[in-house]
């Protein structure tokens, strides 16, 4: 672990964040299918790994945490948290367009 830099480090737990958080997401709301599976699981690695830097300092920032936790702690929090709110977003997104709510709301 020593030969590795510090952004690639950095790189590694944004992914294993945003893995962990749809995991952790699996775990309370399950998918109703395979493709649903598969397609919440990649939007939610996908947004966890985009947007990990930034849900971890705006975390951070909220429990006024920056002086007290690494980089590695922020990124991994972050990337947890990006993937399991987009996994809960998708969810009820897709929940939501199988009832046809939305779709009865856009014809009037």
């Amino acid at each position: 672990m020593s030969d590795m830099s510090n952004a690639a480090l950095l790189w590694a737990v944004k992914g294993a964040g945003a893995v962990l958080g749809s995991a952790v997401s699996l775990a309370y709301v399950l998918p109703r299918g395979r493709r649903e599976a598969g397609i919440r699981f990649g939007v939610g690695i996908a947004c966890g790994v985009v947007f990990g830097s930034a849900a971890g300092l705006k975390i951070a920032d909220e429990l006024s945490l920056p002086a007290s936790i690494g980089d590695a702690e922020l990124m991994l929090m972050g990337s947890a948290a990006a993937s399991f709110v987009a996994w809960w977003a998708l969810g009820f997104v897709i929940r939501t367009l199988q009832r046809g709510s939305l779709t009865d709301f856009w014809k009037g």
